[in-house]
């Protein structure tokens, strides 16, 4: 029998693709929106940034023209509690610009005062760089209970240790990470892939990046869009490739991407980078959305190897078979029933896709049943699977912005900046909402990556945005409704200390839903680490954790409206309730 599978493969093959600019899209018309629900959506999001103190401009390359590729991408935004006092600050990454280095152009550290405010504490953290920033990813690589940055940047990649002072050291050296060539660095996680409590590192690349060898804008036909010559790119430029470190456990690293099976796939354009038990084994498996080329889906062995199944898996096309640019990635169970199923984000003129996993690693592309076939208007970068009304279903938020500032000058309907998206969850199926969301939402601005966390620790999901030559956007969600919540705070002992790659899976009023705890997601970005769970009417909640090593624990009755600390083997140590319940 030949399945959907099977023919995804074929169109995937050199040729049978239709190669044309130098940016996929599919070219889809909008489904029609049907009638409003009128149902009151309780989460409403402003922009505080300016108030809260994160003033500073992201440089990110030309702000009326982008004459190459570099300037386009931008970064990643992280969520991160640094100095552990149980209140999220907020690592903002930056670029420069093509002429030269601006004084300015620094990633910085945005330290929270615990009223609404934050304070720059990039020098004192030792964290001012300058370059061409991508990714952020986070975890404990020593295990010293302290979080650890790595950054991926055009040129090289950096490894900052956690001090557990408020400062940071440079430790790429050390660590055996530097590699002699210039790369483009792109998605990067933390992962222990062979369960041993040391966490791995897993980095990709974009595409192999000379600015004296790519053609100029309008020069072929990957330099072209709408007939409008633009900075070329990705097609027609080198393809990028995967790593994987493995942590010797000293401090130390060693590049085992050929023993892995990592390098063997060869040949994407590879962007945000998850790790994620996707096939449910108890073993963390890697996705990776690439742009204009198929996404790659590395299953993991559970013998130290890894082997590429996007498109047997259905994860790596949409459903008509087409490459996407496949730029952000959000994960979670979109329809409780307790596995993990990813949701990417795509170009203008096509759909993000809502790929549900099967509990086997089998995904299917249930975008337009799902009723999200409704917005192919923008180009779609950071997002997340996050309930952000708290009503037990978790929804689906996007941050939007195009690539080619110079565009909308001659074609108005391809606007640069752009409004954020939410399709909030009615129980299988979604509706788009934007102004009634809020300002925040409303507010168009051409953003990258973003981050969710609860950073004024009130019990929701509030979102950290980069926007391009623009400060960051802060939303604060103000929630009603009275829907109930838990947080979950996972400590590893045997596991690696971030507990990076533990499941959480929460039994409430009738409903199942699995989280892990990770270390990217969304575009190039870490979301807060406390996994939070919407819960509606329900009162009390049943947890069952599965950690990294495969050790379970069971939690019963545990009360809504708190966060919970839980230490492997110890059960819950520490209790706390915020947010006015």
């Amino acid at each position: 029998m030949f399945h959907r599978r099977d023919w995804l493969k074929l169109l995937a093959l050199p040729g049978v693709a239709a190669w044309a600019q130098g940016v996929s899209t599919r070219s889809v018309k909008p489904v029609p929106k049907g009638k409003p629900s009128g149902l009151p959506f309780h989460a409403k999001f402003t922009d505080i940034a300016a108030a809260a103190g994160l003033r500073e401009t992201t440089i990110y390359g030309g702000i009326d023209k982008k004459q190459q590729i570099i300037e386009t991408t931008g970064c990643g935004v992280a969520f991160i509690d640094y100095d552990e006092d149980g209140w999220l600050d907020i690592f903002v990454l930056c670029g420069t610009r093509v002429e030269g280095d601006p004084q300015e152009a620094t990633n910085r550290l945005y330290h929270n005062n615990r009223d609404g405010t934050f304070t720059d504490v990039t020098d004192k953290a030792g964290l001012r760089r300058t370059g061409w920033a991508s990714a952020v990813c986070i975890g404990d690589y020593n295990n010293d209970g302290h979080d650890d940055l790595f950054v991926t940047y055009w040129g090289q990649n950096v490894l900052y240790r956690n001090n557990g002072d408020g400062t940071f050291t440079d430790v790429t050296k050390q660590a055996g990470l530097l590699h002699p060539e210039r790369r483009w660095g792109s998605g990067c996680t933390f992962v222990d892939t062979n369960r041993n409590g040391h966490l791995d590192l897993f980095v990709g690349t974009y595409l192999q990046f000379d600015p004296e060898k790519v053609p100029k804008p309008g020069e072929n036909v990957n330099c072209n869009w709408k007939g409008i010559p633009v900075n070329c790119g990705p097609r027609g430029l080198p393809l990028g490739r995967c790593y994987l470190y493995r942590n010797n456990g000293d401090g130390t690293f060693k590049d085992i991407s050929d023993a892995s099976g990592i390098s063997k796939a060869a040949g994407s354009y590879c962007m945000t980078a998850v790790a994620a038990d996707f096939h449910d084994t108890g073993w963390p498996d890697i996705y990776v959305a690439c742009d204009s080329t198929p996404s790659l889906l590395f299953r993991n062995n559970k013998d130290g190897t890894f082997t590429e199944v996007g498109l047997a898996s259905g994860a790596a096309l949409s459903e008509d078979g087409m490459e996407q640019a496949g730029m952000g990635v959000g994960v979670g169970d979109i329809n409780l029933d307790g596995h993990l199923d990813i949701f990417k984000t795509h170009f203008a003129e096509d759909t993000a896709i809502l790929y549900k996993n099967d509990g086997a690693g089998n995904f299917d592309d249930v975008t337009i049943r799902s009723g999200l076939g409704v917005e192919t208007r923008y180009v779609s970068w950071g997002t997340g699977i996050v309930d952000l009304d708290n009503d037990g279903l978790p929804d689906l938020f996007i941050v939007t912005g195009n690539v080619y500032p110079e565009v909308e000058k001659i074609l108005k309907e391809f606007p640069y900046k752009t409004p954020r998206i939410v399709f909030r969850n009615l129980g299988g199926k979604f509706e788009e909402l934007i102004e009634e969301a809020g300002s925040g939402v409303a507010a168009a601005h051409a953003s990258r990556g973003c981050a969710f966390g609860d950073f004024d620790n009130d019990g929701d999901m509030d979102v950290v945005i980069i926007n391009m030559n623009e400060p960051p956007s802060l939303l604060r969600n103000d929630v009603t409704g009275g829907g109930h919540w838990l947080k979950v705070k996972l400590v590893g002992v045997k596991s690696n200390r971030s507990a990076l790659g533990a499941r959480v899976t929460a039994h409430y009023g009738g409903k199942v839903q699995a989280q892990e705890v990770l270390s990217q997601a969304s575009f190039y970005s870490v979301n807060d680490m406390r996994l939070h769970f919407g819960l509606g009417p329900v009162e009390q909640v049943d947890l069952e954790i599965r950690w990294p090593n495969g050790a379970k624990e069971s939690l019963s009755k545990v009360a809504a409206d708190q966060l919970i600390t839980v230490r492997e083997g110890s059960g819950i140590v520490k209790s706390e309730r915020f947010g006015g319940k």
